[in-house]
């Protein structure tokens, strides 16, 4: 890692520990003021627990123009950034993600949906619905891989990190108590309860904590929509096309609609939000990953919107090309801070 970032982190969280104005503000404080020192670990862990409200940026007096200039939230997102680059696997595609991630994006996605798209000529031997133009077992033969690949890659970089922040035996409870805080997103509440200053310094808000919901949820109702779909194809024998009032018709558009809505509004939030307070050179690879997270939600409902008509091959190539650059891209994107959270705040839970 940069050791000039882990530097800057480490001079301003002694400044921070001296003071303690901020004790009650998040997991970030607590942490933060039960060490006397911080290693490299100590800092990789605060920095990953650190959900960026910045709250204690606007509630700090020692802020420039004050001598000791500090911003604890840039100083520990770029040393947050600075992780997942250096823990990913392999590194350099998570390099290279961050530096140019629109290009990659959108580059991939077009990509992948012309390769779907002359795919098509294939055939499906009699498929149905969209089965017709890609069978089921060329789906299965080109998501399975891709599915398993950053299942392995994120793995491979969570057990580089537990032994980065030296986390110690893992244990069962420890996740829970993670998982429950992560379910209703509790640093993103702010010290009192009052959200996040995310939008503008003299303004608490729960619109971050919603919006991060939103695409939480909408994520984990899709991934449930495949799921199920599954165990209906092969435990059932109950094979696709599904009903409007089927579940994985109803799972899969209510998440859909949460991950466009979630989606749209981190994008507005982003937008409006001080760059300064944030990792440096990170601003394009977070729109890259919600826009394209965004859009595989929205070409999901386009296509089913549009599935009866002579557009659904075109609308179906893009849409798989989207969701094939979006799992193959994972553990580089911001995608893989969920689970980088996930494990700081499962480490900390045991401390």
């Amino acid at each position: 890692m940069q050791t000039d970032l882990l530097q800057e982190a480490r001079r301003q969280a002694e400044i921070c520990n001296a003071c303690r104005y901020c004790e009650g503000y998040c997991s970030v404080f607590p942490a933060l003021h039960a060490e006397r020192a911080f290693g490299d670990g100590d800092l990789t862990q605060l920095a990953n627990l650190c959900h960026n409200c910045r709250g204690c940026y606007y509630a700090c007096q020692y802020t420039a123009p004050h001598e000791f200039d500090l911003n604890l939230p840039q100083a520990l997102a770029n040393v947050r950034q600075d992780s997942w680059e250096d823990l990913a696997f392999p590194r350099v595609a998570g390099k290279a993600f961050q530096k140019n991630g629109v290009l990659i994006a959108v580059a991939a996605v077009i990509g992948f949906a012309l390769l779907f798209w002359a795919a098509r000529m294939l055939g499906s031997q009699g498929g149905e619905g969209f089965y017709a133009v890609l069978s089921h077992n060329a789906m299965v033969a080109i998501f399975l891989p891709a599915f398993v690949f950053p299942l392995v890659s994120i793995g491979i970089s969570l057990r580089r990190y537990w032994r980065r922040v030296e986390a110690g035996p893992f244990r069962v409870a420890q996740l829970v108590k993670a998982v429950r805080q992560a379910a209703d997103m509790r640093n993103l509440k702010g010290g009192h309860g009052d959200g996040c200053n995310f939008e503008d310094e003299d303004r608490f808000s729960h619109a971050r904590r919603m919006a991060h919901q939103a695409v939480m949820y909408g994520f984990l109702l899709c991934f449930a929509a495949t799921s199920v779909a599954t165990v209906m194809h092969y435990a059932l024998n109950m094979p696709a096309p599904y009903g409007l009032l089927s579940a994985p018709k109803l799972l899969g558009l209510s998440g859909g609609v949460l991950l466009v809505l979630g989606c749209t509004e981190m994008i507005r939030l982003k937008l409006r939000s001080d760059r300064t307070l944030g990792a440096r050179g990170a601003f394009g690879g977070e729109i890259a990953f919600v826009g394209l997270l965004g859009f595989v939600g929205l070409s999901g409902l386009v296509l089913y919107a549009l599935g009866q008509t002579a557009l659904m091959p075109l609308l179906l190539a893009v849409h798989l090309g989207a969701v094939l650059a979006f799992f193959l891209l994972m553990p580089f994107t911001k995608m893989a801070h969920g689970f980088y959270r996930l494990a700081a705040l499962t480490v900390n839970a045991g401390k």
